[in-house]
């Protein structure tokens, strides 16, 4: 005769698997809702990739160009050498703007770009990079309504800069130089792990915006509109125009 205590530990073990079963199945229903999962790649300086869901946002397809480190490695000797053919004299003062032999325009918010709010940098460029801005914004948005997308635009963070702005970027950014193409108005940051989201209802996953926009710069590059730092520490594509 089978004792009671063994009995016992039996049904307690034919209930736990039947609970794990059941939550299995209920967890594989829930992952093939694919209109309620997206997916969020978070890219490392190593060229690892973290995967994770991520609930209630959409994917686009995108194309796989490579790793992004990789292919947007313009050195700031490069970018200054385009700099100081193209750009104003570095600005002693912001006094000096109204001075300049170059002009430059005032960028601002628009329908193409959205200026994210400037801690160490004035919003100038000269006219051929806010041109370049402008195109870099407008590809965007066209090549994520090619996809099926919408409600996003780009966020621009750094603009002009000038000694007393670096010298206050360098308090908090150790990595900050003086010898910045940000000084000439040639070059513009533009984040890749923010984007300026227009509707709440309608988001799509950070990786495929980021690749999307790593599509738009790659084209704009290998035209020789450009040349682009990927910038691992601060979340950014670091411009110089060329042209």
């Amino acid at each position: 005769m089978i004792p009671a205590k063994n009995i016992l530990l039996s049904l307690l073990l034919a209930l736990l698997f039947f609970t794990f079963s059941c939550g299995k199945k209920i967890d594989e229903k829930e992952a093939d809702k694919e209109d309620s999962v997206g997916i969020e790649v978070a890219s490392y300086g190593n060229g690892q990739q973290l995967v994770t869901p991520v609930y209630g946002v959409r994917s686009i397809r995108v194309r796989n160009i490579g790793p992004l480190w990789k292919i947007f490695n313009d050195s700031n000797y490069l970018q200054l050498e385009s700099a100081r053919r193209l750009g104003i004299e570095p600005l002693g003062t912001l006094s000096s703007a109204y001075f300049v032999k170059r002009p430059i325009v005032k960028v601002s918010s628009n329908q193409y770009y959205q200026i994210d709010s400037l801690r160490h940098s004035i919003p100038f460029l000269v006219p051929e990079a806010a041109v370049l801005l402008e195109e870099i914004g407008k590809n965007f948005i066209d090549s994520l309504h090619s996809r099926g997308g919408d409600s996003y635009k780009i966020k621009v963070t750094s603009l002009l800069r000038t000694p007393e702005t670096i010298g206050r970027l360098r308090r908090v950014n150790i990595n900050a130089t003086d010898s910045s193409t940000h000084q000439y108005g040639t070059t513009f940051d533009i984040s890749y792990v923010n984007f300026y989201c227009t509707d709440s209802t309608r988001q799509i996953n950070q990786g495929d915006l980021k690749n999307l926009l790593g599509e738009v710069l790659l084209d704009l590059k290998q035209k020789g509109r450009c040349l682009v730092k990927y910038e691992n520490k601060t979340g950014c594509f670091h411009i110089t125009v060329t042209k």
